[in-house]
């Protein structure tokens, strides 16, 4: 099996419609770290202090045959569509490790791809 890494930055409100979209598509997991960042549009702030949403960074692996059916999943859930609303990207990964417990759950959501 070969995999891939996909990041999604969100605003908090959409972080658990969204892994749970990803889940249904073949992820297994998610790790959800909360994040700041800058975009086109700077955040709005009253006396320093920022007024935007407060936003999440979800980091996922998923076994590259799901990803474009993931991301689709994700962007919808996420209505990704609108301005604000977040960005999700793919990357593939050489190697990982860890994932043995989720093997036979992988090889069965795969199976519908191949």
């Amino acid at each position: 099996m070969r995999f891939s890494l996909i990041l999604t930055i969100c605003p908090t409100d959409n972080q658990q419609k969204i892994v749970d979209a990803a889940k249904a598509e073949g992820v297994t997991g998610a790790t959800l770290l909360s994040a700041t960042g800058t975009g086109v549009k700077e955040a709005k702030t009253f006396f320093g202090l920022s007024l935007d949403r407060p936003q999440e960074a979800i980091i996922m692996v998923a076994e590259r045959h799901c990803v474009p059916s993931v991301m689709k999943a994700i962007y919808d859930a996420g209505d990704m569509v609108q301005p604000g609303n977040g960005i999700c990207f793919a990357l593939p990964l050489d190697a990982v490790m860890g994932l043995e417990s989720q093997l036979s759950v992988l090889k069965k959501k795969v199976e519908k791809y191949i």
